[in-house]
């Protein structure tokens, strides 16, 4: 007997939902070496005029790509479910993704090249496009998961991102950062591929590396991963008869009230921990003046603890549940960041130490508030690794299985329509205070709402309101 799925389907075979899970293999190394640990970090540190000033305008730029994904996402979604198939929509949103991060490859020191601005519009796009195709992505999760395996899925999908972003950051490192920086002698004494490092080129390349490797490991899901069937009638109509729908269903949120209170809380902690994640990386550059080499050492591990935080996330989801397991995440995250903010270069806890040298041999985290900093993130990288798995696999068990896409379009919403207040924050909070620590603490306002809020949610699957489908 086959195994359903839950919306009551037939659930995918291994090929299927593995196949479905390794498009965040393809995906997330934009993310993992672009957003947080390589490109962030050059950009804020080489090509902004400050580190101050880069961080600022990190956050201002996700502000606007969160606002434009938050107003369309839900109604793209509603359209699709009418549409019934996604694997097209993600074909289209991943061709918009590849020329858009390749492009980056031009972005130069000293704001040279395409400039400040477009580099700035170009991950504006990237961002838009990604979060699009996440949204058809993630519906396809409740129809082609065993209902006993759903978190489990789920945290492999983050497991393999997590790996394929290790593995591009160890080729960035042995291939283009660690040549004529080291003694070790596995290590080429050039970089390859003609790479130079005096243009920042070691930083760069991880833009167009992270392109092509989307556009390959993409196909997997296109090709293996069974999808909807099409529906009958026109595209306008299906325009039509979605955005109904979104109206409809936003009448009606007395309906889902308990899918709203979710959605409100994620907005909340999800952008905290996004937060998190992206400007950590820059805060940790700015803090300690960490080179490529050393973040990307600091990514690669950081990525590794992550996958290891999806899997045992996956676990606890199926243990647990998913509400229990996204209060963990969430309250882990938020007394980590608590923590992080008070490491210096000169005091930890907002203690000045007495000896601020190097406490053991080694060229890479040798101080005693690098090496803190050091192995908070990897708890940090866990925790947060754990709730993004938490929170969409909590998704697909409350929202009506006939409105999925659209659902998981409001999903979006609420994962992207704090996305322009967390940076709005960090940004607001940099500047006004001209302060990284003060900016990057603002992120625990949002993790602190969000965790109080999720304790009024109950994990149970709600029925379509029969005027919204």
């Amino acid at each position: 007997m086959h195994a359903l799925s839950l919306t009551g389907d037939r659930a995918a075979g291994p090929l299927g939902y593995h196949s479905w899970a390794l498009f965040e293999w393809a995906r997330n190394p934009y993310v993992i070496l672009v957003t947080i640990y390589i490109f962030a970090p050059y950009f804020t540190t080489t090509v902004a005029p400050n580190p101050v000033e880069g961080q600022s305008m990190l956050g201002f730029t996700n502000t606007i790509s969160g606002f434009i994904i938050a107003i369309t996402a839900p109604f793209l979604g509603a359209i699709a479910d009418r549409r019934g198939r996604r694997k097209p929509w993600i074909a289209t949103f991943v061709g918009i993704m590849v020329p858009a991060a390749y492009l980056l490859w031009w972005s130069l020191p000293g704001g040279e090249g395409i400039g400040v601005t477009m580099t700035l519009v170009l991950m504006v796009i990237v961002s838009i496009a990604f979060e699009y195709s996440a949204v058809f992505h993630n519906a396809m999760l409740p129809s082609i998961a065993p209902v006993t395996k759903v978190g489990a899925i789920s945290g492999y999908a983050l497991a393999y991102g997590n790996i394929a972003g290790l593995l591009l950051m160890v080729l960035v490192l042995y291939a283009f950062a660690w040549p004529g920086n080291s003694d070790f002698s596995f290590i080429p004494s050039e970089p390859l591929f003609g790479i130079d490092q005096g243009a920042s080129e070691d930083d760069r390349i991880v833009a167009p590396l992270s392109a092509m490797w989307m556009l390959l490991f993409t196909l997997p899901l296109l090709l293996f991963t069974p999808d909807g069937k099409n529906a009958s009638g026109s595209i306008g109509s299906a325009v039509r008869e979605g955005l109904g729908a979104v109206v409809s269903t936003l009448r009606r949120l007395k309906h889902y009230r308990n899918v709203a209170l979710y959605l409100i809380s994620r907005m909340l902690f999800n952008d905290g921990m996004v937060g998190v994640l992206i400007f950590g990386g820059v805060f940790a550059a700015g803090t300690f003046g960490w080179d490529t080499t050393t973040m990307l050492i600091f990514g690669i591990i950081s990525s590794f603890s992550a996958a290891i935080g999806a899997v045992i996330g996956g676990w606890l989801d199926d243990l647990l549940g998913s509400r229990k397991t996204l209060l963990l995440a969430i309250g882990g995250t938020a007394a980590l960041l608590a923590f992080a903010v008070t490491i210096r270069p000169d005091s930890i806890l907002f203690m000045p130490l007495v000896n601020t040298g190097p406490v053991w041999d080694s060229p890479f985290f040798a101080t005693l508030p690098e090496l803190v900093f050091f192995i908070n993130n990897q708890f940090f990288a866990m925790f947060i690794t754990v709730g993004f798995a938490a929170s969409r696999t909590m998704m697909a068990r409350i929202a009506p299985p006939s409105m999925m896409t659209q659902f998981f379009g409001l999903y979006a919403l609420s994962g992207t329509a704090t996305a322009f207040l967390a940076p709005f924050l960090v940004g607001v909070f940099t500047r006004a205070f001209e302060s990284q620590r003060a900016g990057y603490s603002s992120l625990l306002i949002l993790l602190t709402i969000g965790f109080f809020m999720l304790f009024f949610v109950r994990e149970e699957q709600v029925t379509a309101h029969e005027d919204a489908v």
